[in-house]
């Protein structure tokens, strides 16, 4: 059930602990949850749960009265890149290809001239092997980084900073999938008038229609289905 998720309700620079699981939820994260154990218990024991999605915004209003304020991947990454840059901290990239990764780097090096960064591509699989995921861990933890940003797609980067977030010696964990490509510019985000007035979703959709019209259109209305269901149960 969505209302038994709790969501932060507050501003970015109010997170104050020094390691942290934040996740974010929208409505395909929440439709997954629905069949994937594994995906809701590594949301359930983030530190901290944004909602990433206007749709998510609206039924916590409908079923809780709680009015909170999206707080997208994107906004999540400024603020901690912004953060670090005062402090001259180090984050590290995991997930990608090193393309993407090295775009990355050279966009962030001229705009968070005070932070270090690191990266590492791992293998594109559903699964890693053991020796693979030591070796992802022990790079990571080479560096102890003050943030660590996963990125392979909703549910893989969550189950997989849930199962080894206690080996990780690290700051914020924050998974943030798309915001690679975003940042990269390897995929188009939309404009800041369509995400101002909640319709980031609609503008992947025209963008991605073969990729993403099961997600926005099958999905949402799925969404729907169980926000009503929880709404008026019995």
């Amino acid at each position: 059930m969505l209302s038994s998720y709790t969501l932060f309700n507050s501003q970015l620079n109010d997170i104050k602990q020094s390691k942290l699981l934040i996740n974010t939820i929208n409505a395909h994260s929440f439709n997954t949850v629905q069949r994937d154990v594994d995906f809701s218990k590594a949301l359930q024991s983030s530190n901290v749960l944004l909602p990433d999605g206007i749709s998510v915004v609206w039924a916590m209003r409908l079923l809780t009265g709680q009015k909170l304020k999206k707080i997208a991947g994107a906004d999540l990454f400024v603020y901690e890149m912004q953060r670090l840059d005062a402090i001259g901290g180090k984050c590290f990239f995991l997930g990608s290809s090193e393309s993407t990764l090295q775009r990355i780097k050279n966009r962030a090096a001229k705009e968070y001239p005070n932070v270090k960064i690191y990266t590492y591509s791992p293998p594109f699989k559903s699964e890693f092997s053991e020796m693979e995921n030591k070796v992802m861990i022990d790079t990571v933890n080479a560096v102890q980084p003050d943030t660590l940003f996963v990125g392979m797609t909703a549910p893989k980067q969550e189950k997989w900073a849930h199962h080894n977030y206690d080996e990780l010696r690290v700051g914020h964990v924050c998974c943030i999938g798309a915001v690679f490509d975003f940042y990269a510019g390897t995929v188009k985000r939309a404009p800041h008038w369509m995400i101002k007035m909640g319709l980031e979703w609609f503008y992947r959709l025209i963008s991605e229609p073969r990729r993403m019209w099961r997600r926005y259109i099958l999905g949402n209305a799925l969404f729907i289905r169980h926000i009503l269901a929880e709404k008026f149960k019995k």
